[in-house]
């Protein structure tokens, strides 16, 4: 779709060149979105592609993502063989229902900052216990959790001309065990919910809930609990029962597959690790 009220492009080519915010800026990676429908209030938008960031990097101390990483480019990514948790980066890039042209235009950053619940690249850094790196205009940074960055459907913890540099995913996340369920209403359609389960080597199990919540969830245990402690842990982890209600799933039926999927994921971990 083209945007009729936008007036400037501006490239990008170092981060000084990012001049002063004003109401009707927006920052353009993939576009996927941004063209998706009319967007009557913007006037400027801002090209993080010619930044010319590392798509992905990986060292000792884990995975990097940069925030105009592609789709595409995430889920063609090989990692070390140590790092038993990678199933789950195809997984998730493979949620994202789309043709070749949205893999290779949908960003990693943009689905982050979107924000919506079956954001699945949400889920895997949550999961993955993914830190955002946060670059301010003024210069500064600041670095958060996943579930603190994303706030619910379409809203972030971005000040106004923040931009969201990075995604970092730490090697011992990686080298958990993980187990993956989805379900959709339709076999293309998108999610309805999302879990993702992990455990590591020391036996720590952890549940993370996309899809069927407004935002991201992640439990913890120093152990596997059983089956009704964590249900129980999950139902007093969401206030009011607030499950997400669109055309992609009604409330209830979110809870049920939550709850289904979470025991599932709870019996298979557990099943391997004996």
């Amino acid at each position: 779709m083209d945007l009729h009220t936008i007036e400037t492009l501006i490239r990008l080519r170092s981060r000084s060149d990012m001049p002063e915010w004003r109401e009707g800026d927006a920052l353009l990676a993939g576009g996927t979105w941004l063209y998706s429908e009319p967007q009557p209030s913007l006037r400027r938008l801002f090209d993080l592609t010619s930044l010319g960031w590392a798509p992905h990097e990986t060292d000792a101390e884990g995975l990097t993502l940069g925030a105009t990483c592609t789709v595409a480019a995430l889920e063609r990514l090989e990692l070390p063989p140590a790092w038993i948790a990678a199933p789950l980066v195809r997984q998730c890039c493979r949620a994202l229902l789309g043709s070749f042209k949205v893999w290779n235009g949908a960003t990693v950053g943009g689905n982050l900052c979107l924000a919506l619940p079956a954001g699945p690249i949400i889920a895997l850094t949550t999961a993955l216990e993914g830190t955002c790196l946060l670059w301010a205009p003024d210069g500064s940074e600041r670095r958060m959790a996943v579930p603190e960055f994303v706030l619910g459907p379409q809203r972030t913890a971005l000040a106004p001309g923040e931009i969201l540099r990075s995604i970092h995913l730490p090697a011992g996340a990686l080298a958990r065990r993980a187990a993956f369920r989805r379900i959709s209403l339709s076999p293309h359609g998108r999610s309805g919910a999302l879990l993702i389960g992990t455990r590591g080597a020391d036996g720590a199990f952890a549940l993370t809930i996309t899809a069927s919540l407004p935002r991201p969830l992640r439990l913890a245990f120093p152990r596997p609990p059983d089956r009704d402690a964590l249900l129980a842990a999950i139902e007093a982890a969401i206030p009011g029962g607030q499950y997400y209600d669109d055309v992609h799933g009604r409330p209830d039926w979110r809870r049920r597959m939550t709850d289904h999927f979470a025991g599932e994921i709870l019996a298979e971990l557990t099943e391997a690790r004996a």
